[in-house]
């Protein structure tokens, strides 16, 4: 018996060993995939710094691309306090690209287009509107927190206040943006392009087809909506009656909402993969059906707030 004992407790020994040179082996791995991420986000970073002194507008903002990305595909083996300094990095030179581009190019900042729905044959066409001032140079209506990336961030822009128009930015317009669409009516929104966050409120049966966006959307306060939204994250508050077609990286959280449905993101345009890529989403990794209800705490039924839309009921073709 005693052999068997000293057999079993040396093996015991041997694999509380093998454990111990594991765990040291991962956090020297851990260790040098972190001073590799440091080294290389701050030559990067330097250089953004550099091409924004320089006025070098368009190159800079692919290199911020690029630092976005390398932070996002780093998340996973950084201290939390390494990934905070690196968003504060990032969101510090996306201020200074959205100021720059303010000093550099004032009447070249924003260049949206409205296009107005044809009237039907043999329907009776509505006189002239005055033209409305750009909505993206408005300021976010009163009551409004400030949008992700603020203060100091890059200056919003967006569409505020339109009914029964279509509406559209384009790859130029969005580029890492934080974008605010507010209080529409009938609209059709396409956002071709990679922005940086987006918020969507007191918008009544909307169209909302968004490309990749690169950290978080909020939508708040809507109704009868129709929503195609790739991000790293969504959060709805507020909204009921609407259809969520989503990519979402790490997760959707609903509060205060009721018969929010989802399905996965189908929504594409040309240049979407390209949009995707700089926006360093990863297109494989999806949880469209994983919803955090807050206001439903039971885990061993289903929340009556949210539910999936049937295959057969998906959209497909979105034009």
């Amino acid at each position: 018996v005693l052999p068997e004992r000293l057999q079993r407790r040396e093996a015991e020994r041997q694999q509380g060993v093998e454990r111990q040179r594991q765990r040291k082996e991962a956090q020297v791995v851990k260790e040098e995939q972190s001073e590799f991420f440091i080294a290389a986000f701050t030559r990067e970073r330097e250089a953004v710094e550099g091409l924004l002194a320089a006025g070098v507008l368009e190159e800079a903002a692919a290199r911020l691309q690029g630092l976005q990305k390398l932070l996002t595909e780093s998340v996973r083996f950084l201290a939390p306090y390494e990934v905070r300094q690196g968003q504060e990095a990032v969101a510090r030179l996306q201020s200074d690209l959205g100021a720059r581009r303010q000093q550099l190019q004032p009447k070249k900042k924003f260049a949206f287009r409205i296009l107005k729905k044809e009237a039907a044959p043999g329907c009776e066409s509505r006189p002239a509107e005055p033209a409305r001032p750009p909505a993206a140079s408005a300021a976010p209506a009163p009551g409004y927190g400030p949008a992700e990336g603020e203060p100091g961030g890059p200056p919003l822009c967006g569409f505020s206040g339109v009914e029964d128009e279509e509406l559209e930015l384009g790859p130029a317009e969005l580029l890492q943006r934080d974008v605010l669409l507010s209080e529409l009516r009938r609209c059709r929104v396409r956002l071709r392009g990679n922005a940086n966050t987006l918020r969507v409120r007191d918008c009544r049966g909307c169209t909302v087809l968004c490309g990749p966006v690169s950290t978080s959307v909020l939508v708040d306060g809507c109704s009868d909506c129709l929503l195609a939204l790739a991000c790293q994250q969504l959060r709805t508050h507020r909204t009921r009656s609407s259809l969520f077609y989503v990519q979402v990286t790490s997760g959707a959280v609903i509060e205060d909402c009721t018969k929010v449905s989802f399905a996965p993101y189908t929504w594409s345009y040309p240049g979407i993969e390209r949009d995707f890529e700089s926006s360093g989403l990863d297109r494989n990794r999806n949880n469209w059906n994983l919803v955090d209800d807050f206001d439903w705490l039971a885990t061993d039924r289903p929340s009556p707030n949210w539910s999936l839309i049937p295959e057969q009921e998906r959209i497909s073709c979105w034009e």
